[in-house]
């Protein structure tokens, strides 16, 4: 896809030793997957992102399959807002439909194998028996505030697990130094900083280190069948309250059917939330005139095995809200 800014061009005959120093590679920050809603439009989906990655060095992306979405590629951006950017130009620019999985930070996994990889995604997690270590990347993060808004920005940075390493007063504003999960600062905490300071602080962040944390993988599973699309990985003592509301946004987007469906939030196989959508019951009575109350029970039980054997086979429809749902865990709360 061309010669990315940084590359060193050299003679093909006398080529040089090593390339010009001084270029860094931008490492993305955030990564989410992108997936046309329709199949048809993988090509184009794979042109349009092609083309935009030779004016944007920042974007990165490969392939990536979802069983529930089908064919797209995960994509790493510098953070929600170059996200949000990427994916607007692609849908007006290019004319695509996009559906967005949550984004995620990269973790540092030791294996028990004493392997260390790097997971950009919840699917790509192993199990919970086969980890080792997991470790979260670290941000530091600088912000200045009037004195006034001190007490709210350090009660949010405490909510968002952060650890203060300086403090210095400027006359009526303050320099904070706070080291927050990545995880969080990417998520909300731009915009929880700004209604908390009225809009007066700023922030400026950079990756510092990765820590041992106690993250979990929190898995959706619809009708018992996990739904890799919509997993998502959270700290431990988040995982129950993120559970339980990703569940109860998840029973308000989909669509009742003819049958009941479950929907459940586990980590590994211990279940942490559970709801259902209960099913709509067709009115098998309407056509059968009179009062042959044994044609009644013929047509109400044949009704029930009919739902039976949709329970096993029954492919429930996940609507673009569901995924978009998960964006939203932890937010509305506030």
């Amino acid at each position: 896809l061309g010669a990315p800014v940084g590359d060193t061009l050299t003679s093909a005959r006398n080529p040089a030793e090593k390339a010009l120093p001084g270029f860094k590679k931008v490492k993305p920050q955030v990564y989410a997957g992108l997936f046309p809603v329709s199949s048809d439009d993988y090509e184009s989906f794979r042109d349009a992102l092609g083309k935009l990655s030779l004016n944007d060095a920042s974007l990165f992306y490969e392939p990536e399959s979802s069983s529930a979405l089908g064919f797209g590629f995960r994509c790493g951006f510098l953070g929600l807002l170059h996200m949000e950017i990427i994916q607007e130009r692609l849908e007006r620019e290019y004319d695509l439909d996009l559906i967005t999985t949550a984004p995620t930070v990269v973790y540092e996994v030791e294996t028990t194998a004493k392997e260390t990889i790097y997971v950009d995604s919840p699917s790509k997690l192993p199990p919970l028996n086969n980890i080792y270590e997991l470790r979260e990347p670290i941000a530091e993060c600088h912000m200045l505030l009037p004195q006034a808004y001190l007490g709210n920005v350090i009660t949010l940075c405490i909510e968002k697990r952060g650890v203060q390493t300086n403090m210095v007063y400027h006359g009526n504003q303050v320099a904070l130094t706070y080291e927050i999960p990545m995880a969080e600062v990417v998520l909300d905490f731009f915009d929880r900083l700004k209604s908390t300071s009225r809009g007066y602080a700023s922030l400026d962040y950079n990756f510092k280190r990765f820590q041992a944390s106690d993250m979990v993988r929190v898995d959706v599973l619809i009708n018992n069948e996990r739904v890799d699309a919509l997993a998502l990985i959270t700290h431990r003592d988040n995982s129950q309250s993120r559970g339980r509301e990703l569940v109860e946004k998840m029973k308000d987007l989909i669509p009742r059917q003819q049958f009941d469906i479950a929907i459940q939030a586990a980590i590994g196989t211990h279940i942490i939330a559970r709801s259902t959508v209960k099913q709509l019951r067709k009115n098998v009575l309407a056509k059968c005139y009179g009062g042959d109350i044994s044609r009644k029970k013929k047509l109400l039980q044949k009704q029930k095995e009919g739902k039976k054997r949709m329970k096993q086979i029954g492919n429930v429809e996940l609507p673009q809200e569901a995924f978009l749902a998960i964006l939203h865990v932890g937010k509305d709360n506030k």
